[in-house]
């Protein structure tokens, strides 16, 4: 396993949810904000952790909180801006809706570290994750090219990378349940609520 000091935890904590009508870094699920659990995923794992942000209520978290370069291009804007702060060769990025993310699941993904994997991506319910997954901080030449271009697309973005793709077992598929609307939410509250 990959030591913890080449690895950054990026937490993407974009703007409002225009869905959830609130920024979901801050919904409460098992009496902690869906960031903390972001957050206690990854600090086992990682040497720091970034809040990629322009919103300054998450500076309460302690962490290091960094605004978004390029502003409304979505997530493929917060990795690039995620990776620019990075110090490390790796990073663990997560979106901050998914609060039954666990660090078990996240060492999967770092045993699966290769020569050349640029970004090792998680898939579950056969979706791609690209938003729980590995990335080296060399993919922000790309990603900074692309912006450029106008693309916004993460997937699309993604793939002009060397990626590789792992398909989670069963049992870590419900740890990967992200939240975007209130009728998912209630329903992630009245099945797994412990």
């Amino acid at each position: 396993m990959i030591d913890k000091k080449d690895i950054t935890g990026i937490i993407l904590a974009g703007g409002k949810s225009s869905r959830m009508g609130t920024d979901k870094g801050f919904l409460m699920f098992d009496d902690k904000p869906f960031i903390q659990h972001s957050i206690d995923a990854l600090k086992p794992l990682v040497s720091e952790i970034i809040i990629v942000s322009d919103n300054d209520d998450y500076d309460v978290f302690g962490h290091n909180r960094v605004e978004d370069l390029i502003k409304n291009s979505g997530p493929v804007a917060g990795i690039y801006s995620g990776l620019e702060a990075s110090k490390t060769v790796y990073n663990l990025i997560l979106s901050c809706d998914i609060p039954l993310i666990n660090s078990e699941l996240l060492k999967t993904i770092l045993k699966e570290i290769d020569e050349k994997s640029e970004i090792i991506q998680v898939e579950s319910n056969n979706k791609t994750m690209p938003l729980i997954a590995l990335y080296k901080t060399s993919c922000k030449t790309k990603f900074s090219k692309l912006l450029q271009q106008g693309e916004k697309r993460l997937q699309f973005a993604v793939n002009q990378c060397e990626v590789k793709t792992i398909t989670l077992n069963k049992h870590y598929e419900i740890s990967t349940s992200n939240v975007n609307s209130k009728e998912e939410f209630k329903r992630l509250k009245n099945e797994y609520h412990h």
